[in-house]
């Protein structure tokens, strides 16, 4: 039984996201320097977005109890939040369990991964100003599972080229 290490919550929260792309019919780019404050970069059908990812056994809850913070260093949030971006920017955060042997469960026909992982669209916000770290909120309905890659990669095909007709307006 053992604290994980902080490159082991960055490789677990790589994985987690490389299952979920896969998943959702997505291929995944990493960056191994993080100078444009963005860890992956996930694509489908010519449509991109850019996370940066985290990872904690410790999530701290809103007083609602469904809202994740994360205390996102300023010059990364900037990074994310760019107006010129062409790929949107996202925070992606994964819960793990504390116990690191914990985090995968291994049977004869499957592996489970025991954490979860939530997104925040940190794209197109206000700059932060005079601060350190600028307070990030996930709602849990936020998951970073298909759906939410879903709902991510539409606002970053939309954000650069307007909404997509419907079959009806595009016939008419």
């Amino acid at each position: 039984m053992g604290e994980p290490a902080t490159w082991q919550q960055e490789q677990i929260s790589l994985a987690y996201v490389l299952g979920v792309a896969t998943q959702a019919n997505a291929t995944i780019a990493t960056w191994n320097v993080d100078k444009d404050g963005v860890d992956v970069t996930l694509k489908r059908d010519h449509t991109l977005v850019e996370l940066q990812m985290k990872c904690t056994f410790d999530p701290q809850l809103l007083a609602d109890g469904t809202t994740h913070t994360f205390d996102l260093d300023v010059a990364t949030y900037n990074k994310l939040r760019g107006p010129r971006r062409t790929a949107a920017g996202y925070l992606g955060l994964v819960v793990v369990p504390r116990d690191v042997d914990t985090w995968l469960e291994h049977s004869l026909d499957s592996v489970l991964m025991r954490c979860s992982g939530f997104y925040a669209q940190i794209q197109d916000l206000p700059e932060a100003e005079g601060s350190v770290t600028k307070r990030i909120h996930l709602p849990q309905p936020q998951r970073l599972n298909s759906f939410g890659l879903d709902v991510m990669l539409e606002f970053s095909d939309e954000r650069l080229w307007g909404p997509r007709a419907s079959i009806g307006e595009a016939i008419a």
